[in-house]
């Protein structure tokens, strides 16, 4: 099942919370952010974790798609 996840607005640590809570709850999210250092972040942690990670950029949002 796949989860989306809008943290556009929101800032660390909340947004890499909420991620986490989704990662738990599903095996691909889709995170939605706004800023360049939230997604490094959301990247970092993905990678991290072994999690497969693809990034998309349109108008100056980003969406990233995490698997397990």
């Amino acid at each position: 099942m796949a989860n989306v996840l809008d943290v556009r607005g929101l800032s660390c640590p909340i947004l890499l919370i909420k991620t986490k809570a989704a990662l738990t709850a599903a095996d691909i999210v889709s995170v939605l952010v706004d800023e360049p250092p939230a997604k490094e972040n959301i990247i970092k942690y993905a990678k991290s974790q072994n999690f497969r990670v693809e990034c998309f950029e349109a108008g100056g949002e980003y969406t990233i798609n995490i698997s397990k």
